[in-house]
């Protein structure tokens, strides 16, 4: 089991969702004292978020991982205003979150074109600087992925969450024959005949410990944090992820699952979530999902199934509860249909509320100050 272990963590390895980079602004050109000319200021770095681009690509073309802007040119007494640096232009997948050293946050990439400047470039030599240019800003920059999805699959591995993306949407995950299936972040597009997309993320599986970054843990666990909603997958029979491990009910699943989001961050569970009953094509599969569902609705009455210190503090109440057949489709449809009735009704609920937002700072704004005399409107004036 170890040597299957290391296994998938090579596999996981190809797939690079974080990365370290040098980036220099350029260096201002000269000025030309006799001539009061002013040099021309270095080039800037910038990040981009572009299409077809993986931070693995970045690093293979790219393996000293240092990037420089362009030097401003020098002033001349044909150019008495020196032409700016050259850019350097950083192209990344959309979900980057740019920190600096000290653990500054810079910016984000939400967005194909959005952009978040690393490094600035130097001024050119003018009359305030004696001519003298300065030198770029220097710095080593983080770049750390966090997959943008309006879903994401948490389970337990074998679980049948790759099945599950597979049968939902058109996305063909990777999957292995050993408990870690699946080897990389997949995201699939769940299409609807009007041309509406829901995108469903496949993250690697969770274990228990996960919090503590045991497993794949955080590596799984900080793309749960760009995603709108939660897709809890657990097999309607319970697992054992190895014959030295406790055999986990499906009720247990959960629970299990819900505590290791609430370790690694408790603003998780604030998200909306559907579970997602796999396997019903299983003997006593009808049974097993009674029993699941009689103990959902009665989580404290079953708290003694758990480990003391994996009872989580908040039960989650899930928007949906939907048992299907990955491998066989069956419950499918109706999941796809919930999946994009959660999120418009997501939505519209988060379009109300800042309506009512900007109402309120409305009010804020035409509220007459303490001691004011309110205006009479629609009377007219008297001397």
């Amino acid at each position: 089991m170890v040597w299957l272990s290391r296994c998938c963590f090579r596999k996981y390895a190809n797939f690079v969702d974080h990365l370290r980079v040098y980036v220099k602004g350029g260096a201002g050109g000269m000025g030309l004292p006799r001539l009061g000319g002013q040099g021309g200021d270095g080039g800037d770095v910038y990040v981009v978020a572009a299409k077809d681009v993986t931070l693995k690509r970045i690093k293979d073309r790219h393996p000293e991982k240092r990037f420089t802007a362009g030097v401003g040119d020098n002033s001349t007494v044909r150019a008495l205003k020196g032409k700016k640096g050259s850019d350097c232009e950083i192209l990344a997948p959309p979900g980057i979150t740019v920190t600096a050293d000290n653990g500054k946050v810079l910016g984000t990439l939400n967005a194909v074109g959005e952009k978040v400047r690393l490094a600035k470039g130097g001024q050119g030599g003018a009359f305030h600087s004696d001519f003298l240019p300065s030198k770029g800003q220097v710095r080593h920059i983080r770049l750390d992925l966090k997959l943008i999805a309006d879903l994401g699959l948490v389970g337990f591995p074998n679980a049948g969450k790759s099945t599950l993306l597979s049968a939902i949407s058109h996305a063909r995950p990777e999957i292995a024959s050993y408990p870690f299936t699946t080897l990389k972040p997949e995201i699939g597009k769940v299409m609807y005949d009007d041309h509406k997309q829901v995108s469903v993320a496949d993250l690697p599986g969770l274990i228990e410990g996960a919090h503590m970054n045991r497993g794949m843990g955080h590596k799984f666990l900080k793309h749960v944090e760009r995603t709108k909603q939660l897709l809890f997958v657990v097999d309607v029979c319970g697992f054992q992820l190895a014959s030295g491990t406790p055999f986990r009910s499906a009720f247990q699943a959960v629970q299990l699952l819900t505590k290791e989001l609430e370790l690694y961050s408790e603003e998780l569970l604030s998200k909306p979530a559907i579970l997602v009953v796999n396997k019903m094509d299983l003997p006593e599969a009808g049974e097993k999902l009674d029993e699941l569902l009689h103990q959902l609705e009665n989580q404290e009455d079953f708290c003694h199934l758990l480990p003391e210190d994996m009872v989580p503090s908040h039960f989650l109440s899930f928007l949906h509860t939907v048992p299907v057949s990955a491998s066989e489709g069956s419950g499918i449809p109706l999941l796809q249909q919930l999946l994009r009735q959660s999120l418009e009704e997501q939505d519209a609920e988060a379009s109300e509320s800042q309506r009512l937002q900007k109402l309120q700072e409305l009010r804020k704004v035409v509220r007459p100050a303490p001691g004011s005399v309110s205006p009479k409107w629609g009377l007219s004036y008297q001397a």
